[in-house]
C-alpha cells in the first residue's frame, strides 16, 4: 500500500494514501499506523461525513471499514488485493468532531484469501462491527 507519512497536526506520525482519491479526498481522509496494540485506522469526523440526522453517514463508515480491512490485514497479504465479501452491523452513531477508530484481527490468511473482522469506535464507544474477505491479486 503506498504510504505518505503525515508530518504535522493531529495525525503526525500516521500514514495515508494520497494517491487514492476516494479514500483520501472524498470519503476521508483516513489514516493508519501500527501501534503497541497492532494495526489501527482513524479519522476525525467532519461535517462532510455527516448525514441529515447529524451522525456519520453509514456509507462513510462502510467505506472506512473497507479501507480498514486492508490496514488490519497488511502483514498477511500476498501483494495487492480486492474486497470480495463485506458485512457490517451499525451499533450507534458517531458525532461530528468525534475520533473514529477501527481495530481488528485476521481470522485466517491463506494464499489467496484473507478473512478479517473488526470494530469501529467513536470516542471509544462501539458504533459498527464489520468483517470481510480480501482476495489477493497477482502483482502487475
Amino acid at each position: 500500500m503506498p504510504r505518505t507519512e503525515i508530518e504535522s497536526g493531529e495525525f503526525a506520525g500516521w500514514f495515508t494514501d494520497v494517491h487514492e482519491p476516494y479514500e483520501y479526498e472524498s470519503a476521508g481522509p483516513f489514516y493508519y499506523r501500527v501501534d503497541e496494540y497492532g494495526p489501527v485506522s482513524a479519522f476525525r469526523a467532519q461535517r462532510k461525513h455527516m448525514n441529515a440526522d447529524g451522525v456519520v453517514h453509514g456509507g462513510c463508515l462502510m467505506s472506512f471499514a473497507d479501507v480498514s480491512l486492508f490496514t488490519i490485514a497488511q502483514g498477511h497479504l500476498n501483494g495487492p488485493g480486492v474486497t470480495v465479501a463485506f458485512n457490517s452491523e451499525f451499533l450507534s452513531g458517531a458525532l461530528e468532531g468525534s475520533w473514529v477508530e477501527a481495530r481488528g484481527e485476521v481470522l485466517r490468511a491463506g494464499r489467496s484469501l484473507t478473512f478479517v473482522r473488526g470494530l469501529i469506535t467513536s470516542d471509544g464507544t462501539p458504533c459498527m462491527n464489520f468483517s470481510g474477505t480480501i482476495k489477493s491479486r497477482p502483482k502487475a
